[in-house]
């Protein structure tokens, strides 16, 4: 009697973990599946490429000048991010390079951010980048920058 019980709690527990590993396996071809539909990730939100070649979503930061960083943005807070753009207010901290950068003093500028025009990104073609930013000065801007400047983005 107490073989049979033994092997009915055997059996039903065999039985829980096999439903459980097919459950799980069941589970795994619909997400592996949703992963080879890159229309539905190119719809996914765009993504800002930093300096090293990193995609970002809502950076507190980003260096506009890569090869020097004599301009860079900062205190970043995004009210808005999605497909078509994306905005944020900051600071712009600019380097006056006067008399020359390495001896400069770095300025700050606060600023409206404004990405947009997303593509495929080339490094990673199943995301896409926001390919312009365009930076709205509310106040003062650097000496020989306009009120509104614009600049394509890196792929």
């Amino acid at each position: 009697m107490r073989t049979n019980w033994i092997r009915t709690a055997f059996t039903v527990l065999a039985a829980a973990a096999l439903t459980a590993v097919m459950g799980t396996a069941s589970a795994t071809p619909a997400a592996h599946t949703a992963s080879h539909h890159p229309a539905k990730q190119r719809q996914a939100t765009p993504v800002l490429v930093d300096c090293l070649w990193h995609p970002d979503v809502r950076p507190a930061d980003f260096i506009l000048a890569c090869g020097d960083g004599n301009s860079r943005l900062t205190s970043l807070h995004w009210s808005h991010w999605n497909a078509n753009s994306a905005v944020a207010r900051g600071v712009n901290l600019v380097n006056d390079c006067k008399p020359y950068c390495a001896a400069g003093k770095f300025h700050s500028y606060p600023v409206v951010v404004v990405l947009d025009h997303p593509q495929q990104w080339k490094k990673q073609p199943r995301l896409q980048h926001y390919t312009r930013m365009t930076l709205v000065y509310t106040h003062d801007h650097p000496e020989g920058y306009a009120h509104k400047v614009s600049y394509p983005l890196w792929n």
